[in-house]
């Protein structure tokens, strides 16, 4: 698809989905039980896969409200002073008194990889029973998206509500929280990382522990479009990139070689990426190299929202490597 033939019209994207504020600690190897180690860096950031991802979406271009819930607290004041300096809106951003804003406390090694402790807080709050305006917002966009990181019931929900207007209904199901089958049917795409993949039973039994190719990889998410466990998959594959399947076929898109810095948020990222440009009108197989692009990028820099590049840079990047 051209630029021009890109936006040609304006698609709309909500997100539904988790605020968190991330707490990061930078350090030269994960502790072992009982040991203490010393940071060489620290920052507080804007967080939370449902945040991140819009973000992402909104830097790819494409008209984005966000739907999250947070406290009255000074994280919620910072979390939205962000967002608005960022330029994504905060209409759908509703405030609860007495409960805390989400919080993320994140560990970074020398090596780029992290681990991530989530505290809900007003994201468990993010009820099934949407507001009118939020409601009405899903139904006229071409696509929503949401993640495992608010209740099980509202996710649930959101696909019953997306499926009745006929709206695109995207769910990154991580963490791999357990939604209804009749909520993952409805999925285009579903989208999840090998380890999700295996916690919803999308691997078989027999290789549930064994090291799977890229290949097999595509194979069992045709094979998962095929029997109807989900409209379409995407499975991220880390440094091998993705692979993703619907009704028309499947495609391995590999992510192009970089030194990773910080691989936080770079999941979000991707899926961010892959709605906004889903929105747009592109193609399952289009959209997700477009997103192993961007991810690609994200992870040559520190942090989350701050390390996610433009449209502009996605789009230059993905053709330099031969990904759109």
């Amino acid at each position: 698809m051209t630029e021009s033939a890109a936006h040609s019209t304006s698609p709309r994207l909500v997100v539904v989905g988790s605020l968190n504020v991330d707490s990061t600690s930078y350090v030269g190897h994960f502790p072992a039980p009982g040991e203490t180690v010393e940071s060489t860096g620290f920052a507080v950031a804007l967080g939370g896969k449902g945040t991140n991802q819009a973000v992402a979406a909104h830097l790819a271009g494409v008209e984005t409200e966000l739907i999250a819930r947070v406290g009255t607290d000074s994280s919620g004041d910072f979390a939205l002073s962000t967002l608005a300096q960022l330029g994504v809106a905060t209409n759908g951003i509703q405030r609860i008194a007495d409960v805390t804003t989400g919080v993320a406390q994140i560990t970074v090694a020398a090596s780029g990889e992290n681990t991530v402790i989530v505290t809900a807080g007003a994201n468990g709050l993010l009820g099934p029973e949407l507001g009118d305006a939020e409601t009405a917002a899903i139904a006229a966009a071409s696509l929503v998206l949401t993640q495992g990181e608010i209740p099980a019931a509202t996710v649930e929900a959101l696909a019953a509500s997306a499926a009745a207007a006929g709206t695109r209904y995207v769910l990154n199901l991580a963490p791999p929280v357990a939604v209804a089958p009749a909520a993952l049917a409805v999925c285009d795409p579903l989208v999840v990382n090998e380890h999700e993949a295996r916690a919803v039973g999308l691997v078989p039994d027999a290789a549930a522990d064994d090291s799977l190719s890229a290949e097999q990889w595509q194979q069992l998410a045709a094979s998962a479009v095929a029997a109807g466990r989900c409209r379409s998959l995407v499975i991220t594959l880390g440094s091998a990139g993705a692979v993703a399947a619907d009704a028309s076929g499947s495609w391995h898109r590999q992510a192009p070689r970089v030194t990773p810095v910080d691989t936080t948020g770079a999941g979000d990222c991707f899926t961010g990426t892959l709605a906004a440009f889903l929105a747009e009108g592109r193609s399952l197989a289009e959209a997700t190299g477009l997103a192993a692009a961007a991810g690609a990028l994200s992870v040559q820099a520190r942090g989350t929202v701050g390390s996610y590049a433009p449209r502009a840079a996605v789009l230059a990047f993905a053709a330099e490597h031969a990904l759109a």
